[in-house]
């Protein structure tokens, strides 16, 4: 099944079963993939389901982050409920680890040694990392091997 289908399924129990949370939360993803597909006019891939399903995700990580900073827990809390329903529709994020390798390897490939090649690796190692790795945590990672 695809995973627009999916939300569209799981957005029908939630309102079903009361679940006003994750019905609204779902709600608000399928929106963003609605407005996807009218922009584009065409149907959408399932990449490009899953890219707006990771940028909702990125938007409440930012959210939550936000409204720490400006002491606002009650709607952090919130944004991290939403936050935590999207990430079980992304597919597992690779360990801090596991980027590292990569980042190693896309070092050594690259021949790269100072912070000026960060902008030719960055760029490939994103596409190789595509909806599988963070991109905050490859960008710190590849800025302190770079010497940042």
């Amino acid at each position: 099944m695809s995973l627009l289908k999916t939300i569209e399924q799981d957005m029908k129990e939630a309102m079903k079963s009361g679940d006003t949370l994750r019905a609204d939360t779902l709600k608000m993803v399928k929106t963003d993939i609605m407005y996807e597909k009218a922009k584009t006019g065409e149907d959408l891939s399932e990449e490009t389901v899953l890219e707006v399903v990771t940028r909702a995700a990125k938007k409440r990580r930012e959210s939550m982050e936000e409204f720490r900073k400006g002491n606002r827990e009650d709607l952090a809390e919130k944004e991290e409920k939403e936050h935590e329903i999207i990430q079980t529709y992304l597919p597992e994020m690779m360990s801090e680890e596991e980027v590292a390798a990569h980042v190693d390897k896309a070092i050594a490939a690259a021949g790269a040694v100072s912070k000026k090649d960060f902008g030719r690796i960055m760029g490939p190692l994103m596409k190789e990392l595509k909806g599988k790795a963070d991109g905050g945590i490859v960008k710190k990672l590849l800025s302190q091997k770079l010497g940042d």
